[in-house]
């Protein structure tokens, strides 16, 4: 094993083709031992109708060896499993039972408005970039998006995931093979929100949801029944492109240190001083961030204007 120690950058990423990285997560490359941060690259220099720029999304790639300096390295283009151009979200990556397993949000074609069905898919891999079509997920209705998976005992793994006809809350469901997955029923509905992540640091079970108004911060014992206990991100930072709420985090521990991978629309406030809710060609623009995250076992916290170093170990 080895230690990284480096200092982190920010803006950590942007994505150089559109400029709408978004929805990261972070997952360690073992052929070619880096970081691959998997996300949604949004079209956010395309022309808008509606809301065309954030659908016709591809996954985006951006690899790096120590956590430092992020390479864009493409798109996945071997997902469509129909004609056309269409929307793929949020891809959740993670490697278990020999093989890496990507749970990606997806719709059909690239809508103006919102009035469509979503769905998530299971892929596999041996590579991170070839990947073979396993199937949709039967979920709890045909509106789901931001599928977390995580292994809560020996074998049993839970998918957490929002359901928008269900008040954008936080349904759950189970599998033993990653494959078929039973549902489990709602777990957090205190809020609307999405983006569920769920992790252990502390000792304790986490889990983080976006509700648009920073990241809300929910414990629990039994990854089932969970406590509200704080936000995270609600307040702007002062780093280069962190001027803006905190979006759809990711965490990645490693060892006894935490990291958070999340996105921001470095000129919102900017634009809204200025320009009130007028048009602005930037404002869908976004950057990808990361700050450290630290507990004292009953809450978390992070400061986004910390300047900390990467302690990233890898085999």
């Amino acid at each position: 094993m080895r230690e990284n120690t480096k200092t982190v950058e920010a803006p950590l990423f942007r994505d150089p083709i559109y400029d709408g990285a978004s929805d990261p997560t972070v997952i360690w490359n073992r052929a070619e031992h880096c970081y691959y941060m998997f996300y949604t690259q949004r079209r956010a220099t395309s022309v808008q109708i509606g809301v065309s720029s954030i659908h016709g999304s591809k996954i985006g790639i951006a690899s790096s060896v120590d956590g430092t300096k992020w390479l864009y390295r493409g798109t996945l283009s071997n997902l469509d499993f129909e004609p056309g151009h269409n929307t793929f979200w949020a891809p959740e990556v993670i490697y278990a039972r020999d093989c890496y397993h990507m749970y990606v949000s997806y719709i059909t074609g690239i809508p103006t408005d919102w009035e469509y069905e979503r769905k998530i898919l299971h892929y596999t891999s041996e590579n991170l970039w070839n990947w073979n079509y396993e199937g949709e997920i039967k979920l709890s209705s045909n509106r789901v998006i931001d599928a977390c998976v995580y292994e809560i005992a020996p074998g049993l793994y839970k998918m957490w995931y929002k359901d928008e006809n269900n008040n954008s809350a936080s349904y759950s469901a189970l599998s033993t093979n990653l494959y078929d997955w039973e549902a489990a029923g709602c777990e957090v509905s205190d809020c609307p929100h999405e983006g569920p992540n769920v992790f252990e640091l502390g000792g304790k079970k986490w889990m983080i949801t976006d509700f648009w108004s920073g990241l809300g911060v929910y414990s629990s014992d039994d990854f089932t029944e969970w406590t509200r206990c704080g936000t995270l991100l609600d307040t702007p930072g002062n780093r280069a492109c962190d001027h803006a709420l905190g979006h759809h985090g990711d965490v990645l521990v490693a060892g006894e240190e935490a990291y958070i991978f999340y996105f921001c629309h470095p000129y919102e406030n900017e634009i809204n001083e200025i320009r009130g809710e007028a048009p602005d060609s930037r404002q869908m623009l976004t950057a990808i961030q990361a700050a450290r995250l630290t507990t004292d076992g009953e809450r978390l916290y992070c400061d986004r204007n910390e300047l900390f170093e990467w302690k990233l170990t890898s085999s």
